[in-house]
Order: C-alpha cells, then structure tokens, then sequence
C-alpha cells in the first residue's frame, strides 16, 4: 500500500484564513492547533501563474504557490510537504516558511536513502511550526512528529478530504 501526500499545514485559524482567497481550497484539522491544505489539482491551477516550482524541487507546486505562502508567513510558520512511498521506498521534500520569507530548507530524502525519523524533511519542517511529540496520552512514545500530528491517518490527498477531520 502506498502514501501520498502534497500539502501545506500550518496553524488552523492561519491557514482557514489565507485559504479563502484559494478556489477549491479544503482545510482539514490535524491535531496540536494545526491543519493542513491538501495541493489537488483544483487548488494547483488557482495558484499556477505560468511558472513552475522546480526552483524549490517540489513536484506538485507551481511556482506562485511559494510566494503565496510566504505572505500566509507573515501570521505565522507555514509549511509545504511532499511525499510519496510504497513498499516502503519514496521521497520527501518539505520547506517552512515564516515571517514572509523561506525560513527552512527546501529539505529532501531522495529515494532509496536512509534517515532516522527525527532527520526527515517532514519531522523537521513540522518541529519548525511547533508540532510536539508524546503530548497525547495514547501516543505511542517511539513516534516521530508525523505520526504525533495523524498525519499517519490518511495514505492520500483524497482520503484526507474525503475525511473531513484530522
């Protein structure tokens, strides 16, 4: 079974608000405060401008959204993640923004290499907003930042939408 996931996460009430002013744009609660923004194709061409995200690596992103997202900043850390596995094999790349500017990475895990979970770009990029691990009583002690937000909840942008709750 695989995961894939492109999305922005940030602080709920930040990134409700900033989402407004994108067509299609779904927002769905996380835990500890935060939500995330799934990229759907939708939400990809309300952001498009003609320039493409490859300056940042991001695969799913056109380049305007990094601007975008820079200006959400200036109320608080945003971040963007990609990733993308089966089998137990992919890829991730995430980037955090914060106080208009690009405050971490782009950072990446190409395919094949190995990390421990506290070195992903995803656990570091959702340190950099604040995400805690171990705060809920059934958490399991050995998990990483992705698993503490539920992020381990849904393999993909749809199931997260289709969800409707973190």
């Amino acid at each position: 079974m695989g995961y894939e996931l492109q999305a922005a996460v940030a602080a709920d009430e930040l990134l409700r608000g900033a989402s407004r002013e994108v067509p299609g744009a779904r927002v769905v609660p996380l835990r500890q405060g935060l939500s995330l923004m799934p990229m759907t194709d939708e939400v990809f061409d309300a952001c498009a401008d003609g320039s493409d995200g490859e300056a940042l690596g991001f695969w799913k992103s056109p380049g305007s959204f990094e601007t975008l997202l820079a200006q959400w900043s200036s109320t608080g850390p945003v971040a963007y993640g990609e990733a993308e596995y089966f089998g137990g094999v992919g890829e991730q790349r995430a980037a955090v923004w914060a106080d208009g500017s690009l405050a971490l990475g782009p950072l990446d895990k190409p395919e094949n290499s190995r990390f421990s979970r506290a070195l992903t770009p995803t656990s570091q990029g959702l340190r950099r907003l604040g995400v805690q691990k171990g705060l809920d009583e059934d958490e399991d002690e050995g998990e990483d930042e992705f698993e503490a937000l539920g992020l381990d909840r849904h393999r993909s942008n749809e199931d997260w939408i289709a969800s409707g709750t973190g």
